[in-house]
């Protein structure tokens, strides 16, 4: 899948998650785009990263932690983007979960050959 269209179902996941979660808001298309950016190089660079840290507590959880590391990541992702905001773990918590599942469906339609 191309740069673009990986910002693409980002921003598509993201406003999914704005719709449906109360905690997260989005002020317009634009924020939007931007936070899809933004999450996308988080996913790439910061991800592995704190993944290869949190291995012992994601094993220990038995993968659990590994939504609390989405979370996180979605949360650092609303920190840095003006116009994207998360109130709480909760909200990010369930955004985490939204946005992955919406994010691999989309994925999904897209890679099918």
């Amino acid at each position: 899948m191309g740069m673009i269209l990986g910002i693409l179902v980002n921003a598509a996941a993201l406003w999914v998650a704005a719709r449906l979660i109360p905690g997260i808001s989005v002020e317009d298309s634009t924020t939007l785009i931007l936070a899809a950016l933004v999450f996308g190089v988080m996913n790439t660079f910061v991800r592995p990263v704190v993944k290869l840290l949190a291995l012992p507590i994601t094993i220990l959880t038995l993968g659990l932690f590994h939504f609390v590391v989405n979370a996180g990541l979605l949360g650092l992702t609303a920190w840095l983007t003006p116009g994207f905001s998360i109130d709480g773990f909760w909200a990010a918590l369930v955004g985490a979960i939204v946005v992955s599942l919406v994010g691999m469906f989309l994925s999904g339609l897209i890679d099918k050959d």
